[in-house]
């Protein structure tokens, strides 16, 4: 696996994957402010065709925006993530799809889960995103369509847009397909 915006600090071992988010990065575009923010960490592999990403995210979300998950990306302009974004001192389950622009989902749980579990299932130009609170059962959050192109980058993702950085590990990252 390779890094786009590598951490301060971070770690793997076995199926861990421990980081550091560094202060005021973050991953969105245009919408909203207009701004163009292209400076969050993404560990990644190259991927061709259909396929199945999954991981166990725990994260010590601090400062608002502060987020952690799974992420496909084709470049600067074309990308998207999805995770627990850290809102109002609540994690909520955060969905992001930019195609030049960025657009934003959210869903707030009843409480702040002390972990989320992810899926991004890849079916040609369509991306679906489930999340999960128990590791077992599965919830659809949203399709997208992201592209017809073949091969892509897919990973996990952190940043901290406003905050001074926070930890985060992921567990059981897996590419299938």
């Amino acid at each position: 696996m390779d890094w786009y915006n590598e951490p301060p600090q971070w770690s793997v071992q076995e199926r861990t994957i421990v980081v550091q988010a560094g202060a005021t990065t973050d991953f969105w575009r245009l919408t909203h402010d207009g701004g163009l923010r292209d400076s969050g960490h993404f560990y990644f592999q190259r991927h061709t065709g259909d396929f199945q990403a999954t991981v166990k995210v725990v994260g010590q979300y601090i400062a608002l925006y502060d987020q952690a998950g799974l992420m496909i990306r084709i470049d600067e302009a074309n990308w998207l993530k999805c995770g627990i974004e850290f809102v109002d001192g609540i994690q909520h389950i955060s969905a992001v799809v930019t195609r030049e622009y960025s657009d934003w989902s959210l869903i707030r749980p009843e409480q702040n889960p002390a972990a989320l579990w992810l899926k991004l299932d890849r079916k040609g130009a369509t991306v679906e995103v489930s999340y999960s609170l128990d590791g077992q059962t599965y919830h659809l959050f949203r399709q997208a369509y992201l592209s017809q192109v073949e091969t892509v980058d897919v990973g996990v993702m952190c940043a901290s847009p406003v905050g001074g950085g926070f930890a985060v590990t992921f567990e059981d990252f897996a590419l299938q397909g």
